[in-house]
């Protein structure tokens, strides 16, 4: 798959699990074996599947910017709901044969722009 696919296709699938809570969406666009390598997730799209399904209804998912590189894409977000205060996350996925079959994340929970050095915003609408 084209770099462009492979964007497209981490957008769908977070989109559809996370923003539309279809967690039918993890069988459609997550592979097995699916390696999970968060400290709190265990592997597997069954663990996913748990994980989704325990979000709070206040749960909100924002999808900011989208990278790839070859088989990687690396989406910057915005979690709200999932814990006390938002988190900011960077999420990568590999992708192989049209599956999402590997994550990592990068989290830190989100401050308002006043309580930064730099006086900018952690999560730009670009």
């Amino acid at each position: 798959m084209s770099e462009s696919e492979n964007k497209k296709l981490v957008k769908t699938a977070l989109n559809a699990v996370f923003v539309e809570r279809d967690i039918s969406a993890l069988d459609r666009y997550w592979g097995t074996p699916y390696t999970q390598h968060n400290p709190k997730v265990a592997n597997g799209v069954d663990n996913l599947k748990k994980v989704v399904a325990s979000l709070p209804s206040d749960f909100k998912y924002e999808m900011g910017m989208i990278m790839a590189e070859g088989k990687f894409v690396m989406v910057h977000g915005r979690y709200t709901g999932w814990r006390p205060n938002p988190m900011i996350a960077v999420d990568i996925f590999r992708i192989e044969g049209g599956k999402l079959v590997e994550h990592w994340d990068v989290l830190q929970e989100e401050v308002g722009r006043d309580q930064t050095v730099s006086g900018n915003q952690m999560f730009p609408t670009i």
